[in-house]
């Protein structure tokens, strides 16, 4: 699905979910596509779409009522107050929308992006040996072969901001799908770990100090010149944990970014803390990350939530 035809041929079946912070809709439905470069006909496959409407840049400031607005209508005023509704004209240079497409979507696709109740649970060390590490296990490397197509250079070899090729220490810094790539006050990038033996905090060492630091000070100095407005302090660097996807990466946004579902206490750990609890980590033996009691919140809908909650004391 790449174009206005492919979307105009979407059968909605569900509402996934309705963010009104995130002025966003998440649609479950099926779509007519071709899956493989042979004789096989089209068929229908499950697909999930996110519309989400595009933030205010600050760069049309002094066209928006002007110029770019078609029509409003008054909803209510009272003394110095008034509410109205207005409707912009159409402009190439600012879209209304932004659309993320997963095709075929799969049913641990259509968990993830459905609507989910919070528990918090606690992952005790023995825990993670029983109940988590062996989840993690079980994935095939073919759900994350997206990540190493990125690392490798065989997609989105365009949107590469920074690579750092150390096998154990490189990484590579790109903006994330999240991220409708021109609002800076809603900056959303992604460092990725070129190495697939950290799939989550638990596997995080001292020994990986320096790619820890890296991130943060290339990302920093990518940003400052990339987007000059955009200083060293105004990034907020975190790890998800439980993360999307178990291959090592950071979530680095605008430190105004608010609203962020994935920056909320209970999956959200600041890199800063994660590097000084290393730092504070003995030379030998198990890391603190895998001493450690891990609590944070896990959806209804995850994979983890029936084990984790009956593993529960």
């Amino acid at each position: 699905m790449k174009d206005l035809e492919s979307l105009r041929g979407f059968q909605l079946e569900q509402i996934l979910n309705e963010d009104p912070l995130a002025h966003s809709l998440t649609l479950l439905g099926k779509v007519r596509i071709k899956l493989a470069d042979n004789d096989e006909p089209a068929r229908y496959v499950s697909a999930i779409l996110r519309v989400e409407k595009t933030a205010l840049p600050a760069s049309v400031a002094s066209t928006v009522l002007a110029e770019q607005l078609s029509n409003v209508q008054l909803l209510d005023s009272t003394d110095i107050y008034s509410w109205m509704l207005g409707w912009f004209k159409t402009s190439s240079e600012h879209p209304d929308v932004k659309i993320n497409v997963i095709c075929p979507a799969t049913d641990v696709h259509i968990r993830k992006y459905t609507k989910q109740t919070i528990t918090m649970v606690q992952e005790t060390p023995e825990i993670y040996a029983t109940v988590v590490k062996p989840y993690i296990d079980a994935f095939p490397p073919s759900r994350t072969q997206w990540v190493l197509d990125i690392l490798s250079g065989k997609s989105e070899a365009d949107k590469i901001l920074y690579r750092s090729p150390t096998p154990e220490h490189g990484f590579v810094l790109l903006p994330d799908m999240k991220w409708d790539l021109m609002t800076t006050s809603s900056l959303y990038l992604v460092a990725i770990a070129l190495t697939n033996s950290v799939r989550s905090l638990r596997d995080l060492r001292k020994t990986h100090l320096p790619m820890l630091r890296s991130i943060r000070e290339e990302a920093s100095r990518v940003v400052s010149e990339k987007w000059p407005g955009i200083g060293r302090g105004s990034l907020r660097f975190y790890v998800h944990y439980q993360p999307s996807y178990y291959h090592f990466h950071v979530h680095i946004v605008n430190a105004n970014l608010c609203g962020q579902m994935g920056s909320t206490v209970g999956q959200a750990h600041l890199l800063d803390d994660i590097i000084a609890l290393l730092e504070l980590d003995s030379d030998d033996g198990l890391s603190i990350l895998e001493r450690m009691t891990m609590t944070y919140g896990v959806g209804d809908q995850h994979g983890l939530y029936g084990p984790l909650t009956r593993a529960q004391s």
